[in-house]
């Protein structure tokens, strides 16, 4: 079992907050011993579920190209053991797959997304704020795609406990002032009861729910944590947004006592309409009660 490499409850503390940090772009992209596994999980998604996965503005296509072009000579360069380019189409040199870039000139973001474990938006300024133009969402956390395409961050947001309170203004104020030069990344983390990295709204089972106790909860929930960055495009001004989700067993901290305490003292801290968006609250006893006994 792979140990995690991110804790973001590790002080004991629940933050309502963008917890950004500034971003070497030697670490903009991450890859892991599950990259042939994730990257054809994709490959199956798009395949069966293209509408949910992937989707785009007509007047995406400009900044789509540019974030292709910018992620394909990272790539390239930061991993070639992985990745080779040869006029114009790519190969995955671990997967054996090569993509013609002519073959994504409408939808040039659907190609970058196939090539990293990471999930990629695009985001555009727009009156409204920062809009959703373009995205290839094969991981979602209980959010549907076409649901969010076009609309601004304060309506993708809408559903999120205290957002307008507490987020928005800095969110925006963030996203005004990114320069291309200065990407940043923050963590987001969750419990779950699926293993699954597509988790579409309603996935939940309360069948399953019911069957979580204290006593199995280590085998029965995951940690899911999410390694979001932010990127400013140097032609389009628009923004790429990275999201690279990391799944483990809740018992993968099972022999770290004192990590076990600090998920427990902030989960005890949430706000409880905060759990409730988490889906934590049909869970919060069984799961409270494995970390107690753990921690």
């Amino acid at each position: 079992m792979s140990r995690p490499i991110y804790l973001p409850f590790a002080d004991g503390q629940w933050h309502m907050s963008m917890g950004l940090k500034a971003l070497n772009l030697d670490e903009w992209i991450e890859i892991d011993d599950r990259f042939a596994t994730e990257l054809a999980l994709k490959e199956r998604l798009l395949k069966e579920q293209y509408p949910e996965v992937f989707a785009c503005l007509p007047d995406s296509q400009a900044s789509q190209k540019e974030a292709l072009e910018l992620l394909t000579a990272h790539l390239c360069h930061r991993f070639p053991q992985h990745y080779q380019r040869q006029d114009k189409t790519i190969e995955n040199i671990t997967t054996g797959q090569v993509w013609a870039s002519s073959d994504f000139e409408i939808a040039p973001l659907d190609l970058a997304g196939r090539l990293v474990q990471e999930d990629l938006l695009l985001m555009q300024p727009s009156p409204e704020g920062y809009r959703l133009a373009a995205a290839s969402v094969c991981f979602p956390l209980r959010w549907r795609l076409q649901e969010k395409l076009g609309r601004p961050l304060s309506q993708i947001h809408s559903p999120v406990p205290d957002y307008q309170e507490k987020l928005a203004r800095p969110i925006n104020s963030f996203f005004d002032r990114l320069k291309c030069d200065r990407p940043a990344w923050r963590l987001n983390w969750s419990i779950v009861d699926s293993p699954n990295l597509f988790l579409p709204p309603n996935s939940g089972q309360p069948s399953v729910h019911t069957a979580i106790t204290a006593q199995n909860a280590g085998e029965r929930l995951w940690l899911r944590v999410e390694r979001q960055t932010l990127r400013r495009l140097s032609e389009s001004g628009d923004i790429l947004f990275t999201i690279r989700t990391y799944l483990h067993p809740l018992q993968a901290i099972a022999d770290r006592p004192e990590m076990a305490r600090n998920l427990g003292k902030a989960i005890e801290q949430m706000p409880l309409n905060m759990q409730g968006y988490k889906t934590l609250l049909p869970i919060r006893e069984a799961l409270l009660g494995y970390l107690h006994r753990l921690g």
